[in-house]
């Protein structure tokens, strides 16, 4: 058992401030930080803090697959941890994307090595072999678009927007079943020519603005992330595509489950994610990043999903509740945790446990270690069971495999 030191990605669509506070350093920071890794993923690996320094996650797990993953890990996912653990800061939208599924990640990934694309290149699609499920839980108000909306919902949406450019579209959309629609008006809005972007975009927008001016209400916050993405991508087709997808806010402690093509933009918001251990991301719009439509459309789920379906179902045991999801890969914890009351958690495979509140003593194996919110730990599949004592209400959130793993 050892603290982990994730590693800081800045990307334009981060803060300057909530991941530097989550972490108890000073702020603002001097670039934007958009994610704290803590895993062991080969582009940017956490390191477990010991007596000699710090090792990298990944070179530990190599010199030892069977003691720090467990040999359920191992025989299923070979011998590589097989989740990524995130906090995730965006104060900006991200880009219109999605990700592949295992069978798409190979092939894609064994495409692009053939032609000779480098791992490292702005152009790459596949950085590795693996599909990316993943899920978000909210650290503090978080806004997502995520999953096509019911098209009866979108047509009322359209309507409501009274714009006369987008009569058409309602008809592609209204005349054909549900992914059928979704898939002709998507590929219509992603692959239309810049100028009748230049057209239709700006008129979108100004319906949005008479929307949000009178007394009708179920669509202001369709309306204002309109506007905001527009203001930042004008003329973007993925200002368009943002009209066909769930617009979901999430409390503290709630959850979505994104599985492979699930096409989602998050918004704003603090939150821990947990995925399969991949960099794979299929991007479509809304960002200055390599877009890739036809590969985007490949991969795409145009079934509609309402947003109970991708709300994450929860079961509270005690002190432990537990994010129910079909993924394999990983499973997710959260332990709120009374003042001086223990809490054991006997998982036996590889744990990262990531406090976000209040301070916590974990004992296990003759060792003990107090963390508090902003500090992680690494719990190898040999550690044993752990005990976890908290006070000033703390929270820890604990990444595993998945119980039947």
């Amino acid at each position: 058992m050892n603290l982990l030191r994730g590693a800081i990605r800045t990307y334009a669509w981060g803060s300057r401030t909530a991941i530097a506070e989550f972490t108890g350093r000073p702020t603002p920071t001097p670039h934007p930080e958009a994610e704290l890794w803590l895993g062991a993923h080969p582009a940017d690996p956490a390191y477990l803090e010991t007596g000699g320094g710090a090792e990298s996650l990944l070179e530990v797990v190599a010199a030892d697959p069977i003691g720090q993953l467990g040999a359920a890990s191992v025989a299923e996912f070979g011998d590589q941890l097989p989740f990524l653990l995130k906090v995730l800061a965006a104060d900006e939208p991200l880009s219109l994307q999605a990700h592949p599924s295992a069978q798409q990640a190979a092939d894609g990934f064994a495409r692009e090595e053939a032609a000779g694309v480098p791992l490292n290149s702005p152009i790459r699609n596949y950085r590795d072999r693996n599909h990316k499920p993943e899920l978000v839980v909210a650290l503090d108000r978080f806004q997502a678009l995520a999953g096509f909306r019911d098209p009866g919902d979108t047509v009322d949406l359209f309507r409501a927007l009274d714009v006369e450019a987008l009569t058409p579209y309602v008809n592609l959309l209204a005349g054909q079943s549900d992914a059928d629609g979704l898939r002709a008006l998507f590929t219509t809005w992603i692959t239309l020519p810049q100028p009748s972007l230049d057209v239709l975009v700006p008129a979108v927008l100004d319906g949005a603005v008479r929307y949000l001016s009178s007394d009708d209400a179920r669509f202001v916050g369709e309306a204002r992330t309109l506007l905001e993405l527009g203001e930042r991508y004008p003329a973007d087709a993925g200002v368009l595509a943002s009209l066909l997808l769930n617009r979901l806010t999430l409390e503290p402690g709630e959850g979505i489950y994104l599985p492979a093509g699930n096409l989602h933009a998050y918004l704003r918001g603090l939150a821990v994610e947990v995925m399969a251990n991949s960099d794979n991301v299929l991007r479509g719009g809304l960002t200055p990043k390599h877009v890739d439509v036809p590969e985007l459309l490949r991969v795409l789920d145009f079934s509609p999903a309402s947003e109970a379906h991708l709300h994450v179902e929860t079961v509270t045991d005690g002190a432990q509740t537990r994010y129910r999801t079909p993924a394999r890969e990983f499973a997710l914890s959260r332990f709120d945790l009374a003042d001086g009351e223990p809490t054991q958690v006997g998982i036996k495979g590889p744990r990262i446990l990531l406090c976000t509140q209040g301070d916590v003593t974990l004992d296990g194996s003759g060792t003990g270690l107090k963390v508090r919110a902003g500090q992680s730990v690494w719990v190898p599949a040999d550690g044993g069971s752990v005990t976890l004592t908290g006070r000033s209400d703390a929270r820890v959130f604990m990444a595993t495999v998945d119980a039947d793993a």
